[in-house]
């Protein structure tokens, strides 16, 4: 389900009509919301205009051109999902299978790795060789995190690429299933997961540690009234 619009920078603001004064930041998040939900075709400066009731004319303030616009999406994404991803396999652990649960806070918090977003980018690579040569660079760079991360907790170069694939790739490929699972049917896996990932059983605490964060984001929150 595409992420709902943030029309601007403040969330709780009110919506952009008639002739409010756009922010860059409004520009991108409508963009990156049309880039998730339709494709990156349909991101065009009319298009964002239309749907944020407002001139295209504050577009140019920000952004030279659509190309401009389109290299600022893919800065954003790899701030937030390359950047993020990384910075979780850099997290302080003291198991290697602790460790792996802080990469895996990424599947579970948006905040920290937009998996739709991700998804958005993967199709526009099949269209442009740029997107794709700037796609593989940042799988390079995530793998490569996962893999010192193994290192770290003392395994060898070889074993730890092999495992930072398998972490990687296992869930690119989950998240493209979409199985539908429930959040309890996924968590129950949790542990199963971590010892065919690492070779070792994670102690019950860190297990319970990951349910409860997972639960948060997990679970749908009420509508605000």
């Amino acid at each position: 389900m595409a992420a709902p619009v943030l029309h601007r920078d403040d969330p709780d603001a009110a919506p952009l009509v008639g002739n409010i004064k756009v922010t860059r930041q409004d520009w991108l998040n409508v963009a990156l919301d049309v880039l998730v939900s339709d494709g990156v075709e349909r991101v065009k400066v009319l298009t964002l205009a239309d749907r944020m009731q407002v001139s295209r004319s504050s577009f140019y303030w920000y952004f030279k051109s659509r190309q401009a616009l389109l290299d600022a999406l893919l800065e954003q994404w790899q701030a937030k999902n390359t950047a993020g991803m990384v910075a979780q396999a850099q997290q302080p652990a003291q198991t290697i299978t602790e460790a792996v649960l802080n990469v895996q806070r990424c599947v579970v918090n948006t905040r920290l790795f937009d998996t739709a977003l991700d998804f958005a980018v993967r199709d526009w690579s099949r269209r442009s060789d740029k997107v794709r040569d700037i796609l593989d660079r940042s799988d390079a760079r995530r793998v490569d995190a996962i893999r010192d991360m193994f290192m770290r907790h003392g395994f060898g170069e070889t074993e730890a690429l092999t495992r930072a694939r398998v972490l990687y790739y296992m869930q690119l490929g989950y998240d493209m299933a979409q199985l539908g699972e429930t959040p309890a049917q996924r968590l129950a896996l949790v542990p199963h997961y971590l010892f065919v990932f690492t070779g070792q059983h994670a102690p019950s605490g860190e297990i319970d540690a990951f349910a409860t964060y997972a639960r948060h984001y997990m679970t749908p929150k009420e509508p605000m009234p």
